[in-house]
């Protein structure tokens, strides 16, 4: 198990009035993990990464995320199960799958779940950012709490 890469505690940071919501990243790609921790910092968010989806769901980062960045693939437990065990526990954390090879199944399985996006890697710097500004603003738009506090 490695110890989370965070770019801050694990306390609410604000930047003005606004809390700046947390962006959880678990991938079994030591590369993959660290480049998407640094660009969702880049994009201004608190960042934490995991290497598996049982060190994520063991964190207090279930909590406190307010997007899930899972890969599909990984040893041990895949990125459906831990989709599975969210909803199980009645996390309402939008889940936006990067895979770098999943099957059709795989992503009418994720979507069919409730995943808001299921991206191919390499994941585009412009496409990441995007659907991160879309999962919070969708939030906005339905009076939702972004900030995962509500699990």
């Amino acid at each position: 198990m490695t110890k989370p890469e965070s770019g801050s505690d694990a306390s609410e940071t604000t930047v003005g009035n606004a809390a700046v919501p947390l962006i959880a990243v678990v991938d079994d790609d030591a590369s993959v993990r660290q480049s998407t921790h640094r660009l969702v910092r880049s994009f201004g968010y608190r960042a934490e990464a995991f290497d598996s989806g049982e060190e994520f769901l063991s964190s207090p980062a279930v909590q406190q995320a307010a997007c899930l960045l899972l890969d599909v693939r990984m040893p041990g437990m895949d990125g459906l199960e831990v989709q599975r065990r969210l909803a199980a526990r009645g996390a309402r954390i939008p889940i936006v799958f990067l895979t770098g090879r999943a099957s059709d199944h795989e992503e009418r399985s994720a979507r069919s779940a409730g995943a808001v996006e299921f991206l191919r890697k390499p994941v585009a710097e412009a496409t990441l950012r995007r659907v991160l500004l879309s999962v919070f603003q969708a939030a906005q738009r339905v009076g939702g709490d972004s900030d995962g506090d509500d699990q």
